[in-house]
């Protein structure tokens, strides 16, 4: 097929839907993977997925390869899916990782971050902190990683962000605390808005305190 006719090839509805089933599941069974409903090691089969959800086996197999992607499953020759927690050592990388990029990239945004990336961060972190116990590990881990990227979006570093992105996707389990620690729910609260109190102000101590904050993290996995 030439490139030109390739191109032309219309994108059919039972596609699209395809597409959209398996988003889905990647949604239900990466958030049953980090709460814990599916536990380490545990296998995931396919038809068995796909008779709990009620499709057929093809969106099951495409959103178990995202989630290979995503670091929660591992997909073995002959024996099927498991799911998979990150490992210790992996943990530490990636956070390492956080501190150099995110650091860097604020270094970059503080001298164009504005009232509009102020009101947008707040806004967003008002919306993880008052309906906390309502939202699913998925809806709070999309909201914590939209507070960073409104902090972070005035640098302009969009490839940067695309990478840090998905380290935070991968890492939200080992900062996520369950909401019934009201007082370490609280702190970690605290912590936010005092970030984006320093970024306001256009703060270079903004920086030190990014790292200072997921140092403590790390602190944690030694």
């Amino acid at each position: 097929m030439d490139r030109d006719k390739r191109l032309d090839t219309p994108i059919t509805p039972k596609a699209i839907r395809r597409q959209r089933l398996s988003e889905m599941l990647v949604e239900a069974l990466r958030e049953r993977i980090l709460i814990g409903d599916i536990q380490d090691g545990d296998p995931l089969v396919q038809e068995t997925i796909a008779q709990q959800y009620e499709v057929s086996r093809v969106p099951v197999r495409e959103a178990l390869r995202q989630l290979e992607a995503q670091g929660l499953v591992s997909l073995r020759t002959h024996k099927g899916a498991v799911a998979t927690s990150i490992k210790r050592e992996t943990a530490i990388e990636l956070l390492h990782l956080r501190v150099l990029l995110e650091c860097d990239v604020l270094v970059h945004a503080l001298p164009h971050f504005r009232e509009s990336h102020r009101f947008a961060a707040e806004k967003t972190l008002d919306e993880l902190e008052n309906k906390q116990h309502d939202k699913s590990v998925s809806e709070s881990r999309e909201l914590n990683w939209q507070f960073y990227k409104c902090l972070y979006l005035p640098s302009s570093r969009l490839e940067t962000l695309s990478i840090v992105h998905i380290i935070h996707m991968r890492t939200y389990h080992l900062t996520r605390v369950p909401f019934v620690e009201c007082d370490r729910v609280h702190a970690t609260y605290e912590k936010h808005r005092e970030l984006l109190r320093l970024c306001g102000a256009r703060s270079l101590a903004a920086i030190d305190y990014l790292r200072r904050d997921i140092h403590s993290i790390l602190k944690s996995l030694r």
